[in-house]
């Protein structure tokens, strides 16, 4: 990666362990590519952190605006924050959050789009039967892609 930014609100910043955490415990963020026309797309998804890898995955169909763009441009960022906080009596949030800007990989071993496609699912349920039934039905039409980490950055934010 090019020139790395770093946080101008240094008592802001979140460790490591703590962006990792929000990866791990949120279900969904904003991945951004550079779209059609050279602007920038924004498109909300699940994801899953894999711990041993360390890379993000996603999964989607097989044909979209996103999809182009990535095989145009590997270069991406995903965008993960929490529901916050509310302080009795006020009106703003505290709320964490985690930026990981890396490069796109697809996925094309079949077993392990399956296995990505599981680790997905059990973010939103442990009904193994249910699982198994949507990897069976939707996985032959599923794309996978991991985001490969290159910089990582997270802060806690205060809306007042």
């Amino acid at each position: 990666m090019g020139e790395v930014r770093e946080l101008t609100r240094k008592k802001q910043q979140l460790s490591r362990g703590e962006c990792l955490e929000l990866l791990r415990k949120e279900k969904r963020g904003v991945l951004s590519v550079l779209g059609d026309g050279g602007y920038p797309y924004g498109v909300p998804l699940n994801h899953w952190y894999c711990e041993e890898d360390g890379r993000l995955y996603f999964h989607s169909g097989k044909t979209g605006h996103k999809l182009d763009a990535l095989r145009k441009c590997g270069k991406a960022s995903f965008c993960v924050l929490d529901e916050g906080t509310q302080k009795p009596g006020r009106w703003d949030l505290d709320f964490r959050s985690v930026v990981v800007f890396g490069r796109v990989a697809f996925v094309e071993e079949r077993e392990r789009i399956y296995a990505v496609a599981r680790a997905l699912s059990r973010k939103f349920t442990d009904d193994e039967a249910y699982i198994e039934a949507e990897v069976a039905r939707s996985g032959p039409g599923t794309c996978v892609f991991c985001l490969i980490p290159e910089h990582m950055t997270g802060k806690l934010v205060n809306e007042s």
